[in-house]
């Protein structure tokens, strides 16, 4: 054998009953099946994350008086900022609610705050760097209204935006934080 250090994929392993392969000795659960059977669960955490929301965790929100054509869904299962603007995106064809005056602010907080959480993912972001750093919407459109809480958009920790459930004020979160999150479409 020219290279000793390789194994053939059948060492260490035992055919059990039926035929089937069963690792042995101190190494069956060892170091290298601990990353594997990390990433395997991250990857189903992941094509769970990914999956679109059953309508039974979803909320449609019909436009107000004004803009009766436009809709809005809030979807009850919290997911970190990307996941709910790719979900808003692939599975309604929208993207995150942008917000641009207080009549749509308050009508959306009507049906925000019907559920058991503190916010709710809005369509905001942070870009840019230092002080280049502005406020965007995740569908493109200008930021030319805010809402924000007291202390806010200065003193909050993180890049993305939310919307508080009581009140109906914006707060800056930190993007990997799990929220609620209303889509816009």
């Amino acid at each position: 054998d020219d290279v000793p250090h390789l194994q053939s994929p059948e060492a260490g392993l035992c055919s059990g009953p039926g035929g089937t392969w069963r690792q042995e000795g101190a190494s069956a659960l060892g170091q290298e099946a601990i990353p594997t059977m990390r990433n395997e669960a991250k990857a189903l955490q992941d094509q769970e994350d990914s999956l679109c929301p059953r309508e039974e965790d979803t909320v449609l929100i019909q436009g107000g008086p004004r803009c009766p054509i436009h809709h809005y869904l809030l979807v009850r299962t919290p997911k970190v900022f990307n996941q709910a603007k790719n979900i808003c995106k692939r599975c309604y064809g929208g993207n995150l609610v942008s917000i641009h005056n207080y009549r749509a602010n308050h009508h959306i907080l009507l049906h925000a705050s019907k559920i058991n959480q503190a916010q709710v993912w809005i369509g905001g972001f942070l870009k840019g760097w230092f002080l280049w750093k502005k406020f965007r919407w995740t569908d493109g459109s200008s930021w030319n209204f805010g809402y924000w809480a007291p202390g806010q958009p200065g003193n909050g920790k993180g890049s993305c935006v939310a919307l508080c459930t009581k009140g109906g004020h914006w707060r800056c979160a930190r993007c990997y934080n799990r929220l609620p999150f209303i889509c816009s479409y």
